[in-house]
């Protein structure tokens, strides 16, 4: 299992690099995916940046119902104006959770782990937690943006 970098390591705020195909098909990177996959479940995460395992590229994984959403360099093509408020926490923010307004609707354009281009229309929870997961690519935090922050002891 991989280390979960946890705040206040910088690397958490720096904005992450793009990844070219070739570097998304190297071995290098296609190994590291199943092992933020697993990451991700064993730590009981829905969502996992590479920020947060200490890789400052532009990957994230998210649980879903299915199968793994393997993403690089993802981007907004649309954001719905309607938002709604959720709780949220976060494996590198540990023991806090507060409340981040999201946009209810998202449509992204990402690269999967074949290199090929995908596009995804997201709501609900699935959209959150995308919209969460790319924030940690450009070192932003979901305590960036909450209010009514709760600590548990």
């Amino acid at each position: 299992m991989l280390k979960i970098i946890t705040i206040p390591d910088p690397i958490l705020r720096k904005k992450s690099a793009q990844l070219l195909i070739r570097e998304i098909k190297s071995k290098e990177i296609q190994e590291l995916i199943p092992e933020m996959i697993k990451t991700m479940h064993k730590s009981d995460g829905v969502g996992l940046a590479a920020p947060q395992i200490g890789k400052s590229i532009r990957l994230v994984v998210i649980r879903h119902k299915d199968g793994d959403l393997v993403i690089f360099n993802p981007k907004f093509l649309r954001k719905s104006l309607a938002k709604e408020m959720g709780e949220e926490g976060c494996l590198s923010v540990p023991l806090k959770y507060g409340m981040v307004k999201r946009h209810k609707k998202i449509i992204l354009k990402y690269i999967d782990q074949n290199g090929e281009q995908k596009k995804i229309t997201a709501e609900g929870l699935l959209a959150r937690v995308i919209q969460h997961e790319a924030d940690h690519l450009d070192g932003i935090l979901f305590i960036d943006k909450a209010i009514d922050i709760t600590e548990l002891k």
